[in-house]
């Protein structure tokens, strides 16, 4: 741990993990339990909210920097669906903040344990330059 670095590495993981398994058990639960959709069938909102998590699966569990890097991607098909449904549906408030808090759980967590994990390991994005 770094001077200005007030979290360890092992807390942003865990924090991205509880993020993530948070919205892998949440979005079932939600879109076919507590408020099933009327437009989706309930196969089709399983493979849309819940398929595109379990891609990053096994590099969040490994702690692989580089699928924390790329699994933010990922999240932002939950921050979408979040916001969307805070301004169409007051009445699922409750349920579209959680999916928020969850996906920002995630979104922060992951993109700071890749960038604190990839400099302990010493990884860099940039390229090295030439010496001359």
């Amino acid at each position: 741990m770094t001077k200005t670095q007030k979290f360890s590495t092992s807390t942003f993981k865990k924090i991205t993990l509880i993020g993530y398994f948070s919205l892998l058990f949440f979005m079932p639960l939600w879109l076919l339990y507590l408020n099933p959709s009327q437009g989706l069938s309930p196969i089709l909102s399983l493979c849309l909210f819940t398929v595109p998590l379990l891609f990053p699966l096994r590099g969040l569990l490994a702690g692989n920097p580089y699928t924390y890097a790329w699994s933010s991607f990922v999240v932002m098909i939950y921050f979408l669906h979040s916001l969307t449904t805070l301004w169409v549906s007051p009445a699922d408030i409750v349920w579209a903040s959680l999916e928020l808090i969850f996906a920002t759980m995630m979104f922060i967590g992951g993109s700071y344990y890749a960038k604190y994990r990839g400099q302990e390991l010493g990884l860099s994005i940039r390229k090295a330059k030439d010496k001359a």
